[in-house]
């Protein structure tokens, strides 16, 4: 079984989708709240909410996440912007099952080994890479090795990671299953994979990932543009198809 993160990245208070993550690229999906609520309603059990402009540095959408948790049935994973102790209780105080870390947990190690210790699997780390490389700052900026950072990060007890190719995200040319191979070779967290998931085919293959370790998958671009349904993706994710 795959668990599937239907994903709702907010700019502005408004659902967007970003083509390889870059500021300016949105095309506008409506009301988030009512995008979570077609989520819930077909049966999904975790939301990926992307606040994109705490990511680069613009303020935040705390208050819709805060909306989200008290009137959606879903457990949300929230990214984006969370890089100290005040924006990562805001966050978690607003009602997040988990919170993934991105430019901080690469920039700051010291405060995040404190937090994984402190938060334990409520914290996961978003992993952003360019081949081997990883991205920061809205993909912005390299930022080191791969499996250095892996290393150093399991050494602190990381639960997950959440695997995203950057040069496939929001294109719809299907995951880097080489990526996730590589990374599941090289620790014992889990992983949820991101970016590219294009055809339910992408969804079954991923599924026969979850014995190496792949636990979930990150759905965004390909639902919204009509790939495939919510439904359908549940269907494949839970075995059923």
């Amino acid at each position: 079984m795959l668990e599937l993160l239907p994903a709702v990245d907010i700019v502005s208070g408004q659902a967007v989708r970003l083509h390889q993550g870059k500021a300016g690229s949105e095309k506008v999906y409506g009301v988030p709240l009512e995008v979570a609520r077609i989520f819930e309603e077909a049966g999904a059990r975790w939301l990926h909410l992307v606040d994109l402009d705490a990511a680069f540095g613009r303020g935040n959408n705390t208050q819709v996440v805060q909306e989200i948790v008290e009137q959606v049935n879903l457990q949300v994973e929230v990214s984006g912007g969370i890089r100290d102790d005040e924006s990562l209780e805001r966050v978690l105080s607003a009602g997040a099952r988990r919170v993934n870390l991105g430019t901080a947990a690469i920039e700051n190690p010291e405060w995040t080994c404190q937090v994984i210790s402190k938060y334990g699997d409520q914290i996961a780390v978003g992993l952003d890479v360019r081949g081997h490389t990883l991205s920061t700052h809205g993909w912005t900026k390299d930022a080191g090795d791969l499996f250095e950072m892996i290393a150093r990060l399991d050494a602190a007890g990381c639960a997950r990671y959440v695997v995203t190719d950057v040069m496939r995200d929001g294109t719809l040319t299907g995951p880097n299953t080489q990526l996730l191979r590589e990374v599941c070779e090289v620790t014992s967290a889990k992983v949820v994979a991101s970016g590219g998931v294009s055809t339910l085919d992408d969804l079954r293959t991923l599924r026969e990932l979850a014995s190496i370790g792949v636990e979930g998958a990150i759905v965004g671009k390909a639902l919204y543009s009509g790939q495939f349904t919510i439904e359908q993706a549940l269907m494949v994710a839970n075995g059923r198809a």
